[in-house]
């Protein structure tokens, strides 16, 4: 998965931007502006109730959010694609694994002159995996379409 300096500028920008206004210190900051722009323009400052300038520079403020947290989103399923592809490979690589540490236990077996080891000498888990296994076998054998 990609992190730090491999990101490119905007995909920095959008997670600052993401992480930055979906916070508590966001909001409150917005709060204490708002509060004081009121206080500020009360009776005779530059935007004088109903404080117009204060209407359109939140309506801008809301589209651009719009905009960034729609970029935030794309990066946020970016993000998953990138670590859901991570764990299949893991997967992989650990079914593999365990497929070479079976074949080294099975000629361990041959070799001490030990029985192989039989469907009980496995948990509950592995019996289903090896079911499963042996179904979709068959199914393909027969020319079936294997079930989920």
């Amino acid at each position: 998965m990609r992190s730090g300096g491999e990101l490119t500028l905007g995909e920095r920008a959008a997670d600052r931007l993401r992480n930055g206004m979906g916070s508590w210190t966001f909001v409150f900051t917005a709060l204490v502006f708002l509060a004081g722009w009121m206080v500020g323009n009360r009776g005779t400052g530059f935007d004088p109730y109903p404080f117009i300038l204060l209407n359109l520079i939140l309506s801008c403020l809301a589209a651009m959010q719009g905009a960034i947290l729609l970029i935030a989103a794309r990066r946020a399923d970016q993000i998953s694609s990138e670590m859901a592809a991570h764990d299949y490979a893991a997967d992989t690589d650990s079914e593999e694994l365990i497929g070479e540490v079976r074949a080294l236990v099975r000629c361990i077996h041959r070799q001490v002159g030990a029985a192989e080891p039989s469907a009980a000498d496995f948990g509950p888990v592995t019996q289903r995996v090896q079911q499963a296994r042996s179904d979709s076998a068959a199914q393909a054998a027969a020319g079936q379409a294997p079930t989920g």
